[in-house]
């Protein structure tokens, strides 16, 4: 081969290695500035026409990259059971609450009666009745009276020989068919002295004020009066009171009826008489007797 020929060949030769690398590119050229593309991967021929499978990848990628907290759970259930602890404990200290009450309620009065296994042994309090050392009460009666209503509150305590007593009463008249209502209240404040204690009875003597506030005045007047508690039959007692009010205002009030004890529980019911002067009394508000029942405690 002559040298010309060898050296043209050589030439070639290196002009084919030294060139950069061609892309197989139809009908484009390259250009070097073009953001690249993602690339995916390889698949088999017609993988990427089926939509089921890529859902069924996409599902497979989700729950593979999707993580369960329990968190929101725990919380939930740890309130629920510490609501229902709380229940259970509230509910437990009123049970022991209210049969504690109940319990004390009918174990402290004073109508238990005497030990029939012992008779001859000496009295406890609750075997003395009418006689105890000391003794208090509360209550109240309710006046369904026509044209009306009268609604009482008493609370009082009595020693062996002396007690207080204090009584409030609210009187409300009806006039022309409940389109005018007038009302009163009612005081009294009394100092008792008992001349007569016994386990079955005891008598009181009262003196004290009396008040009655009437629209725009205020009366304030001596008051006196009489009551007696008596044992009828086991648990039954009659009872019975008769109070006056001479002036500036008159009143009149007395009742009688039975009380019901149960331990130191009782029901109350009877009748009462009423009288207040015509320029003191309700408007609308006939006075007079009326039926009064009610409830009250005695310890």
């Amino acid at each position: 081969m002559s040298l010309p020929k060898v050296v043209l060949g050589g030439g070639l030769l290196a002009s084919l290695f030294a060139a950069p690398p061609a892309e197989a590119r139809f009908g484009k050229r390259s250009d070097s500035h073009e953001t690249s593309k993602p690339v995916h991967k390889a698949s088999a021929i017609g993988a990427e026409d089926d939509p089921s499978k890529q859902d069924d990848e996409n599902k497979n990628r989700s729950s593979r990259t999707t993580t369960v907290s329990s968190t929101d759970d725990t919380f939930e259930f740890n309130s629920s059971a510490s609501d229902d602890a709380v229940g259970v404990i509230l509910g437990a200290l009123f049970e022991l609450m209210f049969r504690g009450m109940g319990e004390a309620i009918g174990g402290m009065g004073t109508h238990q009666g005497h030990d029939i296994d012992a008779p001859d042994a000496q009295p406890e309090r609750n075997s003395l009745r009418h006689a105890v050392p000391f003794s208090l009460r509360l209550g109240m009666l309710v006046s369904p009276i026509q044209g009306g209503t009268g609604l009482d509150f008493d609370l009082g305590f009595d020693t062996r020989r002396f007690g207080v007593d204090l009584r409030l009463a609210r009187l409300t008249g009806v006039w022309d068919t409940s389109a005018y209502r007038e009302a009163r209240t009612l005081g009294e404040l009394h100092l008792t002295y008992a001349p007569i204690v016994r386990e079955e009875l005891r008598l009181r003597m009262e003196a004290g004020v009396s008040t009655l506030d009437a629209p725009g005045r205020l009366y304030v007047a001596p008051s006196a009066g009489v009551s007696v508690e008596a044992c009828l039959l086991g648990p039954l007692d009659v009872e019975g009171r008769l109070q006056v009010t001479p002036g500036p205002y008159q009143q009149l009030d007395a009742r009688a009826g039975l009380a019901l004890h149960l331990g130191g529980f009782m029901l109350r019911g009877g009748v009462r008489y009423l009288h207040l002067d015509s320029e003191v009394a309700p408007l609308g508000m006939p006075l007079g007797f009326a039926p009064e029942f009610g409830a009250g405690f005695v310890f």
